[in-house]
């Protein structure tokens, strides 16, 4: 018996019993008197821009603007009716600059957004681009992660995803680098019920 079958062979027979997690009582998780503030106030810690008031008529005026720049954008906004993304490798998408992305779900305690791959139509896209752009409703805003992870089904899609702002990493000497290894920022358009 090799070294390796023998570690593997005593790492079975020493396998812990297996204990149910505990229940919790998410009525002792953190509740906001105002979660879309809270989201939001999160959000911009991480770097990223919000716009709630008139968010649907800015959101219009910004996608405009871009698109008039002549740019490389992806508008996976209207899912039914966006182009199939799904095949495109890094290469043929390297000049994206823009993409337009609905989350599921918002997280007020640290401003994640759940986006699945069904949202994204190829996973590259939301990590491959030089600024997502983000809409999501005020109805899908809970409080903590306890209460996202209730209401994701995370085998029902393949693949999702929690973005809570552009991307960045202090590795290097504690400076400060954004869009290093994902989009260089974020904007998110909180939609309500009249915007």
């Amino acid at each position: 018996m090799s070294s390796r079958e023998l570690i593997l062979k005593a790492v079975a027979e020493n396998k812990p019993d297996l204990t149910a997690l505990p229940e919790m009582d998410l009525s002792l998780t953190i509740r906001y008197a105002n979660k879309i503030e809270q989201f939001i106030d999160k959000l911009k810690s991480a770097g990223a821009t919000t716009c709630h008031q008139d968010s649907k008529l800015v959101l219009q005026n910004d996608l405009t603007e871009v698109k008039a720049q002549g740019k490389f954008i992806i508008d996976l906004l209207d899912i039914p009716h966006s182009k199939d993304w799904g095949d495109l490798h890094a290469s043929q998408l390297e000049s994206l600059d823009t993409c337009y992305l609905r989350a599921e779900l918002g997280v007020a305690e640290n401003g994640a957004m759940w986006i699945s791959e069904k949202q994204m139509s190829n996973r590259l896209i939301p990590f491959i681009c030089q600024h997502l752009v983000i809409v999501i409703n005020e109805e899908n805003i809970v409080n903590t992660m306890h209460e996202a992870y209730q209401r994701i089904e995370t085998t029902a899609d393949g693949f999702g995803v929690f973005i809570a702002g552009p991307s960045k990493t202090a590795d290097i000497e504690q400076n400060l680098v954004i869009g290093a290894h994902g989009s260089r920022s974020l904007r998110v358009y909180v939609m309500g019920a009249v915007s």
